[in-house]
């Protein structure tokens, strides 16, 4: 037991190392670097990054939040397929659907295409929006991160109590009067909540930003790093990014410490859903339907074209490595993260005292981090420990060590550990929650000790809770972009890898089996938190 709070603090720290080391190297000078970001592109990086979350967050707000009181408050045709269909776009990463839409509505796509063959109209004769731009990244990035509003969104308004609404009703106020005036206010934490997620998100985008030309503080890094080749440099855009990540997360914790309308009834009665007829069931419906077309079913569907066009040239052993690449990487991060989550969770429920509350806390930030912060952090250390033990190996023995761990897959997965650990952290201590101390207390009466209680009485309960926390670790790590372009070892490639470069050289067909591949794979967290989601309805 007394091994347990070190054991704890000192995963903590691992884990936290590649932030401590961004944040350290705010105190290398690199003057000359910066004079030239302050004279060139910085103020872009700024100015795109708050642009890009401004129009994130109206659209995710709008999508979000009107989906979800619709889906919550009001009755019209679909609305029990659009409860859990308007979840399907998180399936989608960001990056693949900005490849699908460019091949969609760029000047050869078959939009355009489309248009001059029915108008005659021919180049430069008319005006069609510019899908690579700020404005289309901030679209893409909205249809696929609004689901994050709307989840959090409607939990709150269905857990609203009934009877504050009626009394808004009674007081004269109509269905959209008490929307604006009652519910919002109570479910604005929960909001809050969910924007500040999907504007991580939007902070932590590669894929897209790059792919559109939009310079923004992920793209900087990259440059920084591997144009002017100066990781200190690249280490303190690192670190703004940071910034703007915690102010997020302070904004949120605010939110919620700020509110000032608060539910006291204990009464809950069954929801009296608003009934629509006529044009505004209409409207309810073509509101729901379009970020369900728009973020998933459009793009899935020209993906299957794409795939089934290249089938016979792409899915060769090539596809087929990549995809053994990403399984098996995506099954190591999982079952590492399970590890780690139930060595900390189940310490944090030993032993729960502040300094291990505190390293559990500590040990789960990183989800908050961008990819590309965090691969940059976990590079600086070990790229240091492989040119110190390789001069000193040679000095001592006159032989070469190489790149022991800053050219392997130690460094990606490492990586990957510190940015998704959180998620099966949660999953984790979620399920820890609902097992009763007295069975702890049963178990160690019996002559058990704390790793066997845990083996033998809590892992077979947490069975449900395991799964789904290597579920959504996998998914994640398959998706992951920034970090796996920047850790990856020479010569090693993944689907997510190979999607982004085949779509860089502008082979967007041949990009489509592996990009959809992912968006199914991703299916998978989407059908967990539907079937959660049905279940919690149930039990209501």
């Amino acid at each position: 037991m007394r091994a347990w709070p070190w054991l704890l603090i000192l995963v903590a720290t691992v884990l936290a190392l590649p932030i401590l080391v961004v944040v350290g190297f705010l105190f290398v000078p690199a003057f000359e670097v910066w004079g030239h970001l302050f004279d060139t592109v910085l103020a872009d990086y700024v100015s795109n990054s708050l642009l890009l979350m401004l129009g994130v967050a109206l659209g995710t707000l709008v999508g979000g939040v009107g989906s979800a009181w619709l889906t919550s408050m009001c009755r019209f045709p679909g609305r029990g397929v659009f409860e859990w269909a308007l979840l399907l776009p998180m399936a989608m990463p960001a990056y693949i659907i900005a490849y699908t839409y460019t091949g969609l509505l760029d000047f050869a796509g078959p939009v355009q295409s489309g248009l001059r063959a029915l108008t005659g109209w021919g180049w430069g004769e008319y005006w069609f929006p510019q899908v690579r731009s700020l404005p289309g990244a901030a679209i893409m990035l909205s249809l696929v991160l609004y689901p994050y509003v709307y989840l959090l969104a409607r939990a709150a308004f269905l857990s609203q109590s009934l009877c504050v609404l009626d009394v808004s009703r009674t007081l004269g106020n109509g269905p959209w009067r008490t929307f604006f005036t009652v519910a919002l206010p109570l479910a604005r934490p929960a909001i809050v909540a969910g924007l500040s997620l999907a504007l991580m998100e939007t902070l932590a985008d590669y894929g897209t930003v790059e792919y559109f030309g939009v310079s923004t503080f992920t793209t900087g890094i990259f440059r920084t790093w591997f144009g002017l080749g100066n990781p200190a440099a690249a280490a303190q855009l690192s670190a703004m990014l940071l910034g703007f990540v915690f102010l997020l997360i302070l904004l949120e914790h605010h939110s919620r410490g700020a509110a000032r309308y608060h539910d006291t009834s204990q009464r809950r009665q069954s929801l009296r859903r608003l009934p629509l007829h006529g044009w505004q069931a209409a409207a309810a419906v073509g509101f729901c339907l379009a970020p369900l077309i728009l973020g998933f079913l459009l793009p899935a569907g020209q993906l299957s074209i794409w795939a089934i066009t290249v089938s016979q040239q792409r899915l060769d052993l090539e596809f087929i490595g990549l995809a053994l690449n990403s399984l098996a990487l995506a099954a190591s991060a999982a079952v590492l993260a399970l590890a780690l989550a139930l060595l900390l969770g189940y310490g944090r429920r030993l032993l729960p005292t502040r300094p291990v509350r505190i390293a559990v806390r500590t040990a789960g930030m990183g989800y908050a981090v961008p990819g590309t912060v965090i691969a940059v952090g976990v590079m600086i250390p070990f790229a240091w420990t492989d040119n110190s033990l390789d001069g000193w190996m040679r000095a001592s023995f006159g032989v070469s060590t190489g790149l022991l761990l800053s050219g392997s897959l130690v460094a990606l997965l490492f990586a990957y550990l510190v940015r998704f650990l959180a998620v099966s952290l949660q999953t984790v201590e979620s399920g820890l929650s609902k097992i009763r101390p007295s069975l702890d207390e049963a178990g160690r009466s019996l002559g058990l000790k704390p790793g066997q209680v845990l083996h033998e009485i809590h892992m077979p309960m947490l069975k449900g809770s395991l799964l789904t926390a290597l579920l959504l670790v996998f998914v994640d790590v398959l998706k992951e972009l920034p970090a796996t372009l920047i850790l990856r070892p020479f010569n090693f490639n993944t689907l997510a890898v190979r999607a982004y470069e085949l779509a860089s050289d502008e082979r967007l067909a041949d990009s489509a089996p592996a990009a959809l591949t992912i968006v199914a794979a991703g299916l998978i967290p989407v059908i967990i938190l539907s079937r959660s989601i049905t279940r919690s309805r149930a039990s209501r």
